[in-house]
């Protein structure tokens, strides 16, 4: 895991040397806080790894990998305000600290930094590079609307769930993993395989997100579970028990719902319910179905498995996390 620890250092060089102006005030103050509350910084370390997979220079990568987490750091603002989410990674956040304008302004800020440093590699990968950036920062922006789509329907079935997710959270994986292959010049071949072996890891990144906000981090780690039961989120967890009720399907539902009882009591009774009908062996099964996909993927690339064996390492400890 050296040359991973090597890369997060490199990453965590390269933003503490960002220095953004210092008027006016209220427009980059907020972008310094979003990005000093830290975070795992993920997808940049998915460029510099792929990059250094495939040959490539990491001084070319770096930037992209900072342009690329400041656009994942926008959407993570605006879904503050959009969710009227007072805190993020235990902080508050932007909107509340400051206010939903200033908000706004600093993301819009933010998406246009991003597009300047996605321009700061090697010419050759710049126009495939913004164009993949671009039409990645579409599909996020559709799946978050689908995000929101979703919270009044009640017709969204578990292969509309599942689009949503490719959308919000796996494209952006799978694109900074293939603008690192970009820019080590990696072939069309190569770069569609690293590209579907993200999509995949995303998928399985989710549905583990999902799994950990109900079972076993409390326990684990003294933090609160349940947060999705209690917001009513129609995750893979609640579409899957839904279609699993039968009969007591509308019961289920109007539970899921329900703001009238309270949170633990709610959080309790749907969790019955998700063992009765093996919720979680189900959606344990799905994450390694997508895992073993993305190994697929990432064996069809034109390299040795030592050349791939860190990023294989790394994406394993993902999937085997429990917080």
């Amino acid at each position: 895991m050296n040359e991973i620890q090597d890369l997060q250092l490199r990453i965590d060089e390269a933003f503490s040397g960002i220095r953004f102006p210092s008027s006016p005030a209220d427009l980059y103050d907020p972008i310094s806080y979003t990005l000093g509350l830290g975070g795992k910084r993920l997808r940049p370390l998915l460029v510099l790894a792929s990059c250094q997979m495939f040959g490539g220079e990491i001084d070319d990568a770096i930037h992209p990998a900072i342009g690329i987490e400041l656009f994942h750091n926008f959407t993570l603002l605006h879904d503050d305000i959009m969710d009227a989410a007072p805190l993020r990674r235990g902080k508050e956040t932007v909107y509340k600290k400051w206010n939903s304008n200033v908000a706004i302004l600093a993301g819009d800020t933010m998406f246009a930094l991003a597009n300047k440093y996605m321009l700061r590699t090697r010419h050759q990968a710049v126009s495939p590079v913004v164009e993949l950036f671009n039409q990645t920062a579409i599909e996020v922006c559709e799946g978050q609307q689908y995000d929101m789509d979703y919270e009044h329907r009640q017709d969204v079935t578990i292969a509309d769930y599942m689009e949503m997710i490719r959308l919000k959270t796996a494209v952006l994986l799978a694109a900074s993993l293939k603008t690192g292959a970009i820019i080590a010049g990696a072939g069309t071949a190569d770069c569609n395989y690293i590209y579907d072996f993200g999509i995949n890891i995303g998928l399985a990144f989710q549905l583990k997100d999902d799994l950990l906000d109900v079972y076993g981090v409390q326990e684990k780690f003294g933090k609160v579970s349940g947060g999705d039961i209690v917001a009513g989120k129609k995750t893979y967890l609640y579409l899957k028990a839904l279609e699993s009720a039968g009969p007591q399907s509308e019961d289920f539902r109007s539970l899921y719902a329900s703001h009238a009882i309270g949170s633990n009591e709610k959080i309790t009774k749907v969790k019955e319910i998700f063992d009765q009908l093996h919720i979680e062996q189900h959606t344990r099964k799905l994450i390694d179905e997508y895992y073993q996909k993305a190994l697929h993927e990432l064996s069809c690339i034109s390299l040795s498995g030592e050349a791939m064996e860190a990023l294989r390492e790394y994406t394993a400890g993902l999937m085997e996390r429990e917080n």
